[in-house]
Protein backbone atom coordinates (compact mmCIF):
# COMPACT_ATOMS: atom_id res chain seq x y z
CA UNK A 1 0.00 0.00 0.00
CA UNK A 2 1.68 3.39 -0.81
CA UNK A 3 0.27 6.73 0.80
CA UNK A 4 -0.12 10.19 -0.76
CA UNK A 5 -0.78 13.44 0.92
CA UNK A 6 -0.95 16.58 0.41
CA UNK A 7 -1.10 20.10 2.38
CA UNK A 8 -1.88 23.46 1.74
CA UNK A 9 -0.47 25.98 4.32
CA UNK A 10 -1.52 29.88 3.98
CA UNK A 11 -0.40 32.46 5.89
CA UNK A 12 -1.99 35.60 5.93
CA UNK A 13 -1.98 38.92 8.50
CA UNK A 14 -4.46 40.35 10.20
CA UNK A 15 -4.66 43.45 12.57
CA UNK A 16 -0.64 42.89 13.00
CA UNK A 17 -0.96 38.77 13.88
CA UNK A 18 0.46 36.20 11.10
CA UNK A 19 -1.95 33.82 11.20
CA UNK A 20 -2.24 30.61 9.64
CA UNK A 21 -4.79 28.18 7.59
CA UNK A 22 -4.16 24.88 5.86
CA UNK A 23 -6.11 22.03 3.97
CA UNK A 24 -4.94 18.85 3.62
CA UNK A 25 -5.33 15.26 2.05
CA UNK A 26 -3.80 11.74 3.63
CA UNK A 27 -1.12 11.61 6.01
CA UNK A 28 -0.09 15.34 6.75
CA UNK A 29 -0.83 17.25 9.13
CA UNK A 30 -0.29 21.64 10.84
CA UNK A 31 -0.35 21.15 14.81
CA UNK A 32 -1.48 24.21 16.35
CA UNK A 33 -0.28 27.68 15.50
CA UNK A 34 1.76 29.09 17.79
CA UNK A 35 3.08 32.71 18.41
CA UNK A 36 6.02 32.25 21.08
CA UNK A 37 7.69 35.69 19.51
CA UNK A 38 4.79 37.68 19.65
CA UNK A 39 2.03 38.67 17.22
CA UNK A 40 3.57 38.70 14.02
CA UNK A 41 5.46 35.50 13.92
CA UNK A 42 3.35 32.46 13.94
CA UNK A 43 5.21 29.14 13.89
CA UNK A 44 3.88 25.66 13.03
CA UNK A 45 4.78 22.18 13.62
CA UNK A 46 4.67 19.56 10.52
CA UNK A 47 3.59 16.22 11.42
CA UNK A 48 3.17 12.98 9.22
CA UNK A 49 2.11 10.25 11.07
CA UNK A 50 3.59 7.47 9.16
CA UNK A 51 6.98 8.63 10.03
CA UNK A 52 8.38 7.79 6.74
CA UNK A 53 7.96 7.25 3.09
CA UNK A 54 8.36 4.03 0.93
CA UNK A 55 8.64 3.12 -2.79
CA UNK A 56 5.44 4.62 -4.74
CA UNK A 57 4.73 7.06 -1.19
CA UNK A 58 3.83 10.53 -2.34
CA UNK A 59 3.74 14.30 -0.40
CA UNK A 60 3.19 17.48 -1.80
CA UNK A 61 3.16 20.62 -0.02
CA UNK A 62 2.72 23.86 -0.69
CA UNK A 63 3.16 27.16 1.20
CA UNK A 64 1.95 30.55 0.09
CA UNK A 65 2.87 33.29 2.74
CA UNK A 66 0.98 36.74 1.93
CA UNK A 67 2.50 39.97 1.81
CA UNK A 68 4.08 41.04 5.48
CA UNK A 69 3.63 37.65 7.10
CA UNK A 70 6.02 35.91 8.91
CA UNK A 71 5.64 32.43 8.87
CA UNK A 72 7.65 29.34 10.30
CA UNK A 73 7.70 25.82 9.64
CA UNK A 74 9.52 22.75 11.14
CA UNK A 75 9.10 19.18 12.14
CA UNK A 76 8.94 16.76 15.67
CA UNK A 77 11.51 14.41 14.22
CA UNK A 78 13.29 12.81 11.26
CA UNK A 79 12.04 12.40 8.27
CA UNK A 80 12.62 8.91 6.43
CA UNK A 81 12.82 7.19 3.33
CA UNK A 82 12.98 3.79 3.50
CA UNK A 83 14.42 0.79 1.43
CA UNK A 84 12.26 0.05 -1.48
CA UNK A 85 12.62 -2.54 -4.53
CA UNK A 86 12.13 -0.35 -7.19
CA UNK A 87 9.21 2.43 -7.19
CA UNK A 88 10.46 6.11 -6.14
CA UNK A 89 9.55 8.05 -3.09
CA UNK A 90 9.19 11.89 -3.13
CA UNK A 91 8.44 14.70 -1.35
CA UNK A 92 7.74 17.80 -3.02
CA UNK A 93 8.08 21.33 -1.17
CA UNK A 94 6.92 24.82 -3.12
CA UNK A 95 7.23 28.02 -1.65
CA UNK A 96 5.75 31.34 -2.68
CA UNK A 97 6.35 34.70 -0.83
CA UNK A 98 4.00 37.52 -1.39
CA UNK A 99 6.28 41.07 -1.72
CA UNK A 100 7.76 41.83 1.84
CA UNK A 101 6.56 38.31 3.27
CA UNK A 102 8.95 36.13 5.42
CA UNK A 103 8.88 32.32 5.56
CA UNK A 104 11.38 30.11 7.68
CA UNK A 105 11.07 26.43 6.58
CA UNK A 106 12.87 24.23 9.39
CA UNK A 107 12.63 20.68 8.92
CA UNK A 108 14.64 17.81 10.80
CA UNK A 109 16.69 15.73 9.19
CA UNK A 110 15.75 13.41 6.18
CA UNK A 111 17.05 10.01 6.68
CA UNK A 112 17.98 8.11 3.91
CA UNK A 113 17.67 4.21 4.72
CA UNK A 114 20.29 1.81 2.35
CA UNK A 115 18.06 0.69 -0.64
CA UNK A 116 15.97 3.54 -1.00
CA UNK A 117 15.00 5.65 -4.23
CA UNK A 118 13.83 8.81 -3.06
CA UNK A 119 13.74 12.47 -4.32
CA UNK A 120 13.60 15.84 -2.34
CA UNK A 121 12.81 18.74 -4.08
CA UNK A 122 12.03 22.04 -2.86
CA UNK A 123 11.28 25.14 -5.29
CA UNK A 124 11.06 28.83 -4.02
CA UNK A 125 9.29 31.32 -5.90
CA UNK A 126 9.56 35.66 -4.34
CA UNK A 127 7.99 38.63 -5.14
CA UNK A 128 10.46 41.54 -4.52
CA UNK A 129 11.32 42.09 -1.54
CA UNK A 130 10.39 38.21 0.26
CA UNK A 131 12.86 36.74 1.95
CA UNK A 132 12.93 32.71 3.14
CA UNK A 133 15.59 31.31 5.38
CA UNK A 134 15.89 28.02 5.37
CA UNK A 135 17.76 24.58 5.31
CA UNK A 136 17.95 20.97 4.03
CA UNK A 137 19.75 17.94 6.19
CA UNK A 138 20.10 14.59 4.97
CA UNK A 139 21.65 11.78 6.18
CA UNK A 140 22.73 8.31 4.23
CA UNK A 141 22.28 5.34 6.21
CA UNK A 142 22.48 4.90 9.72
CA UNK A 143 26.56 4.56 10.46
CA UNK A 144 25.96 4.31 14.33
CA UNK A 145 23.97 1.67 14.33
CA UNK A 146 25.95 -0.47 11.87
CA UNK A 147 23.07 0.35 9.11
CA UNK A 148 25.81 1.99 5.87
CA UNK A 149 24.51 3.26 2.87
CA UNK A 150 25.57 0.54 0.83
CA UNK A 151 22.64 0.75 -2.17
CA UNK A 152 20.13 3.43 -3.29
CA UNK A 153 20.35 7.04 -4.64
CA UNK A 154 18.79 10.23 -3.65
CA UNK A 155 18.24 12.74 -5.83
CA UNK A 156 18.34 16.41 -4.03
CA UNK A 157 17.09 19.70 -5.56
CA UNK A 158 16.68 23.32 -4.21
CA UNK A 159 15.83 25.68 -6.24
CA UNK A 160 14.84 29.69 -6.15
CA UNK A 161 12.88 30.14 -9.46
CA UNK A 162 15.21 32.17 -12.23
CA UNK A 163 17.99 32.90 -9.78
CA UNK A 164 19.29 29.07 -8.00
CA UNK A 165 19.69 25.57 -8.83
CA UNK A 166 21.92 22.60 -7.10
CA UNK A 167 20.52 19.39 -8.24
CA UNK A 168 22.47 15.79 -7.71
CA UNK A 169 22.00 12.64 -7.22
CA UNK A 170 23.38 10.82 -4.48
CA UNK A 171 24.25 7.14 -5.52
CA UNK A 172 25.55 4.74 -2.94
CA UNK A 173 27.29 2.76 -5.86
CA UNK A 174 29.51 5.74 -6.48
CA UNK A 175 32.59 5.37 -4.78
CA UNK A 176 34.30 8.61 -5.75
CA UNK A 177 31.37 10.70 -5.20
CA UNK A 178 30.52 8.39 -1.86
CA UNK A 179 34.54 8.36 -0.60
CA UNK A 180 36.49 10.64 -2.45
CA UNK A 181 37.91 13.88 -1.70
CA UNK A 182 35.97 16.14 -4.11
CA UNK A 183 33.18 14.40 -3.37
CA UNK A 184 31.53 13.69 0.33
CA UNK A 185 34.95 12.43 1.30
CA UNK A 186 33.89 9.66 3.28
CA UNK A 187 30.96 11.51 5.48
CA UNK A 188 27.40 10.44 5.54
CA UNK A 189 25.95 13.03 6.45
CA UNK A 190 25.00 16.85 4.56
CA UNK A 191 23.34 19.95 5.13
CA UNK A 192 22.24 23.18 3.55
CA UNK A 193 21.17 26.60 4.89
CA UNK A 194 20.04 29.24 2.03
CA UNK A 195 19.10 32.56 2.45
CA UNK A 196 17.59 34.04 -0.60
CA UNK A 197 15.59 36.82 -1.32
CA UNK A 198 13.43 37.83 -4.18
CA UNK A 199 14.93 40.93 -4.82
CA UNK A 200 19.00 41.55 -5.08
CA UNK A 201 20.80 41.41 -1.84
CA UNK A 202 22.96 44.91 -1.46
CA UNK A 203 26.78 43.66 -1.51
CA UNK A 204 27.23 45.26 1.99
CA UNK A 205 24.29 43.20 3.45
CA UNK A 206 25.94 40.13 1.70
CA UNK A 207 29.63 40.09 2.94
CA UNK A 208 28.15 40.59 6.29
CA UNK A 209 25.65 37.93 6.21
CA UNK A 210 28.59 35.80 5.12
CA UNK A 211 31.39 37.39 7.45
CA UNK A 212 29.19 35.84 10.56
CA UNK A 213 28.38 32.30 9.14
CA UNK A 214 32.31 32.54 8.50
CA UNK A 215 33.12 33.37 12.29
CA UNK A 216 30.39 30.86 13.04
CA UNK A 217 31.99 28.28 10.77
CA UNK A 218 35.69 29.08 12.56
CA UNK A 219 34.40 29.05 16.38
CA UNK A 220 32.55 25.58 15.70
CA UNK A 221 33.84 22.70 17.92
CA UNK A 222 32.77 19.97 16.32
CA UNK A 223 35.07 21.08 13.39
CA UNK A 224 32.51 20.01 10.57
CA UNK A 225 33.51 20.83 6.78
CA UNK A 226 31.78 23.98 5.98
CA UNK A 227 31.68 27.00 3.93
CA UNK A 228 29.91 30.15 3.02
CA UNK A 229 29.27 31.41 -0.20
CA UNK A 230 27.02 33.73 -2.26
CA UNK A 231 26.20 32.05 -5.50
CA UNK A 232 23.84 34.69 -7.15
CA UNK A 233 22.55 38.37 -5.77
CA UNK A 234 19.80 36.90 -4.23
CA UNK A 235 21.32 33.79 -2.58
CA UNK A 236 23.65 33.18 0.40
CA UNK A 237 24.47 29.55 1.28
CA UNK A 238 26.10 27.45 3.64
CA UNK A 239 27.04 24.17 3.02
CA UNK A 240 28.04 21.53 5.60
CA UNK A 241 29.34 17.80 5.80
CA UNK A 242 29.59 15.64 8.76
CA UNK A 243 29.87 11.85 9.92
CA UNK A 244 26.88 12.21 11.54
CA UNK A 245 23.85 14.44 11.84
CA UNK A 246 24.69 16.28 15.28
CA UNK A 247 27.48 18.26 13.99
CA UNK A 248 25.68 19.73 11.07
CA UNK A 249 22.81 20.74 12.58
CA UNK A 250 25.26 22.51 15.47
CA UNK A 251 26.43 24.86 12.55
CA UNK A 252 23.24 24.94 10.67
CA UNK A 253 21.51 25.76 13.81
CA UNK A 254 24.21 28.64 15.01
CA UNK A 255 24.58 29.76 11.71
CA UNK A 256 20.82 30.69 11.53
CA UNK A 257 20.84 32.51 14.72
CA UNK A 258 23.53 34.79 13.43
CA UNK A 259 21.79 35.29 9.97
CA UNK A 260 18.66 36.07 11.86
CA UNK A 261 20.39 38.89 13.93
CA UNK A 262 22.24 39.89 11.09
CA UNK A 263 19.68 39.95 8.41
CA UNK A 264 16.07 41.01 10.19
CA UNK A 265 17.46 41.56 13.63
CA UNK A 266 15.67 39.17 15.71
CA UNK A 267 16.80 36.92 18.12
CA UNK A 268 16.39 32.94 17.29
CA UNK A 269 15.03 31.15 19.90
CA UNK A 270 15.52 27.03 20.16
CA UNK A 271 12.38 25.75 18.46
CA UNK A 272 10.29 23.97 21.00
CA UNK A 273 10.27 20.49 18.94
CA UNK A 274 13.64 20.60 18.64
CA UNK A 275 14.29 19.65 22.61
CA UNK A 276 12.05 16.54 22.47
Amino acid sequence: MTWTGRLRLHYRTQAGRTLARFEHEGPLRILQSLHPEGEAICHNVLVHPPSGLVGGDALDIAVHVDASAHGLVTTPGAARFYRSDGPLAVQRTQLHLAEGARFEWLPQETLCYSGCHAENRLVMQLEPGAEVMGWDLTALGLPAAGKPFESGSVLQHLELEDGWLERGRIDAGDRRLMDGPLGLAGHRCMGTLFFASGTELGRDRRERALACAREVIDADEWRACAGATAPDARVLVVRVLAPLVEPAMAVLKDVRRAWRRELWDLAAPSLRTWAL
